[in-house]
């Protein structure tokens, strides 16, 4: 590999950082593949990287930075099997490592981010980790970011993350993309998985970090490929339609000063007409076969927001009917708290109210932003100044994202001035 000239540590650096934003769940789910071994991938993995900022400044970035971590790491794993085989057994392995090892450095790796989702999602993993466990391995999110995404605390999700990865070692699972008839039972973790990343990515796209707009874009190329795997599979399809509705909207979440704007008052020319084509088609043919499901119900409530569009108004009848439909049946924290905006809109704040202090008593809630949010907007609107300056203040200080916080702050400052601040709504997907 002919490394590039550079001085200093910063072109080394960008580089194993872009290299960790863009392949990272490749370079796991290769790593992965022949032991069986998520920990040992990542740590092997981990490792590399560490190396790569040690050498890199000395040496040049290599030409193919990928193919040299994966070297870096297989290394490392090497090193283990010598401690864990006999002689014989690991000549055998390094044969056949040193074959993989340099054809990695001359091409590109191969993607099998797909085959480990379903290894995560294998019947010997517990279901309420499945997901969560593709996130960090294939997208390398950590503990607190997957607890923040399914309302759990980091220390409860990283204990639960860690069993998972024992499990898939001892029990041997494979690594593969399962045949058809197994296939369905796998599924719905992976599509939740991708719904994860999506949603976090979403909430990030406006970050300094460039990782939020790389998880929305992740999630999507998987979401793609989930449906080319699984084209009879109407929950895919709709999963795929739900995203792009909300990619559709990406541009108008900012106005040209950069300043939040919210679902309500979006500037629809801003956007993007050829994904909502593409998810309304996705949604045709999803319900055709006449079995709707969670995604097929949220994408739905997208549909009814995009034909804004075309008549200038909302239709939140029907967002509130798909909305009850929904809490049914998930009973989903976040869909609650979406019905009750709904519900706000179409029988007044006083019902929307009532459906909020339910979703609250079921508790997780206390942290969650947009809980607070929801019951800002609608006691605002009811009158509630008191109660309107509470939500606001404790959802400021629960927003990260600078312009909302911005956009936040002005609400505020509405009803201490005597306004209902204007009901808007909250922006989700």
């Amino acid at each position: 590999m002919k490394p590039e000239p550079l001085s200093g540590s910063e072109p080394a650096r960008a580089a194993a950082e872009r290299v960790a934003r863009e392949s990272y769940g490749k370079l796991v789910a290769f790593l992965a593949a022949r032991e069986r071994d998520v920990a040992g991938a990542e740590d092997a993995l981990g490792d590399a990287f560490a190396a790569a900022l040690a050498v890199w400044p000395r040496q040049g970035v290599p030409s193919n930075p990928e193919g040299w971590l994966v070297t870096a790491a297989r290394r490392r794993l090497i090193d283990g099997g010598r401690r864990r085989r006999n002689a014989q057994a690991s000549e055998q392995t390094l044969t056949l490592i040193a074959d993989e090892l340099e054809a990695a450095e001359r091409e590109a790796i191969p993607d099998r981010r797909l085959a480990l989702m379903f290894a995560c999602a294998h019947p010997a993993i517990d279901t309420g980790v499945r997901a969560p466990l593709m996130l960090q391995t294939i997208l390398g999110l950590d503990a607190a970011a997957i607890g923040s995404a399914f309302l759990v605390s980091p220390a409860a999700m990283g204990q639960r993350l860690a069993r998972a990865k024992a499990k898939i070692r001892l029990a041997g699972v494979p690594f593969r993309i399962p045949e058809r008839e197994d296939l369905p039972a796998r599924l719905e973790a992976a599509l939740e998985a991708i719904y994860a990343a999506f949603s976090l990515g979403w909430d990030e796209t406006f970050s300094d970090d460039p990782r939020g707009r790389n998880l929305a874009e992740e999630a999507l190329w998987l979401g793609r490929m989930v449906v080319a795997l699984a084209p009879d599979e109407p929950e895919a399809k709709g999963l795929l339609a739900l995203m792009l509705y909300a990619h559709a909207r990406r541009a108008a979440r900012r106005d040209r000063l950069g300043r939040y704007v919210p679902l309500s008052e979006q500037d629809t020319a801003r956007w993007d007409a050829g994904a909502i084509e593409e998810a309304e088609a996705l949604l045709r043919r999803a319900s055709g076969a006449r079995s709707a499901g969670r995604f097929q119900l949220e994408a739905a409530v997208q549909s009814a927001h995009a034909a804004r569009r075309l008549t200038g108004w909302t239709d939140w009848e029907a967002v509130a009917a798909l909305y009850d439909g929904l809490h049914a049946l998930t009973g989903s924290p976040v869909v609650a708290i979406n019905r009750a905006v709904a519900a706000a809109h179409t029988r007044g704040p006083s019902e929307g109210l009532a459906l909020l202090d339910a979703a609250g008593r079921a508790g997780g809630l206390d942290a969650f932003e947009p809980y607070w949010v929801a019951r800002a907007d609608l006691s605002a609107r009811a009158g509630d100044r008191a109660a309107a300056r509470h939500a606001y203040t404790t959802a400021i200080g629960l927003q990260t994202d600078p312009a909302a916080r911005a956009f936040l702050v002005e609400r505020l400052e509405a009803v201490d001035r005597g306004g209902r601040s204007g009901f808007h709504g909250h922006e989700t997907i």
